[in-house]
């Protein structure tokens, strides 16, 4: 970790917050529980415990791993549905296929990531390829699910695969920091993935004693979440370590750094940064569907039963799954 890197950061653009932006306090800082998603893979439920108007537009965030498959062990989910909103899947390390009841999908390795909208709905499976499966490996990513204004969430699905050389590479003034724009926007600078929902995803790693302050827009709420090692956010240097997310207030700049030593597994401080703009619409979730009301709930659960979001292609044979409590993917 991380798959995506430069040799010297010193050559990319650098980005810092204005020194009169208004600093984001710290409001709360919690630990993810940690759980098994699909069919047994290891999860970190990174938002558990946060209120929704802190979330919002973001629903739920997993870590997959990190976790070093024997031979035999790679897992992955069974066939399952989704309505109402996007998955983002950001993986580090190993390779993911996606497969839809529509004929669509793909493969994600080394610093891909797959923005899926479901939009109307469909059923679709993650799982390792059979040639990972049999080798093993080292598995490691993110999955972020984001909601959708309620005028887009019965829009056709769609898919985009941003490949890990796609990713906006920018740095911290002292280069210090490795900044890699996944979606949205920094300082100006944009990242390749096209969100209905205006958010920004930044995958930061931060070498020992490192700290940025970054611009950061007023309109867009503030999480920071901590992939592996351990630092401190916001100025006044909350303590943050792997497994702990940060929610920020209100501000135009938000601040991490990086503790002087790390862990001897963990040379750097590897940070996810998320904000967007709260659609601020009410909002009926249960397991794979996301929608704003009980009735228009009741409708998605209807309409996957009665086969309306799409069939199982014959020529898997896998079973169908996928209203457990999340429903990755």
């Amino acid at each position: 970790m991380p798959a995506v890197t430069v040799e010297n950061p010193l050559t990319l653009p650098r980005v810092a917050a204005a020194s009169d932006a208004p600093a984001r306090p710290v409001l709360t800082v919690t630990t993810a529980p940690s759980g098994f998603e699909g069919e047994g893979f290891p999860v970190r439920r990174a938002f558990a415990g946060i209120a929704y108007r802190h979330l919002d537009p973001f629903i739920m965030m997993d870590q997959m791993g990190e976790v070093e498959y024997a031979p035999g062990e790679p897992k992955g989910t069974p066939w399952h549905p989704h309505r109402g909103f996007e998955t983002v899947t950001y993986l580090i390390d190993g390779t993911f296929v996606h497969q839809d009841s529509n004929g669509g999908g793909g493969t994600i390795t080394n610093g891909d990531t797959q923005w899926m909208t479901a939009g109307s709905g469909l059923l679709h499976i993650e799982a390792p390829p059979e040639s990972l499966v049999m080798s093993g490996g080292l598995f490691h990513g993110l999955q972020l699910w984001v909601n959708l204004p309620a005028k887009d969430k019965m829009k056709d699905p769609r898919y985009q695969d941003i490949r890990g050389g796609q990713v906006r590479l920018l740095t911290s003034a002292d280069g210090g920091a490795l900044l890699r724009v996944i979606a949205g926007e920094l300082d100006g600078h944009e990242g390749p993935g096209i969100t209905h929902t205006p958010i920004t995803m930044v995958h930061a790693t931060l070498r020992p004693g490192a700290e940025i302050t970054l611009p950061w827009r007023a309109d867009f709420n503030a999480l920071a979440y901590v992939l592996a090692g351990r630092g401190s956010v916001g100025a006044e240097r909350r303590p943050l370590a792997m497994g702990q997310t940060a929610v920020f207030g209100e501000g135009g700049a938000l601040t991490v750094r990086a503790d002087d030593t790390q862990d001897g597994n963990t040379p750097d401080l590897e940070i996810v940064l998320l904000g967007g703009q709260p659609i601020r619409e009410p909002m009926a979730h249960y397991g794979p569907f996301v929608m704003n009301t009980q009735a228009e709930l009741r409708q998605a659960f209807d309409d996957f039963q009665s086969g309306r979001l799409g069939r199982v292609p014959a020529v898997h044979g896998m079973r169908e799954n996928g209203l457990g409590d999340n429903g990755l993917g």
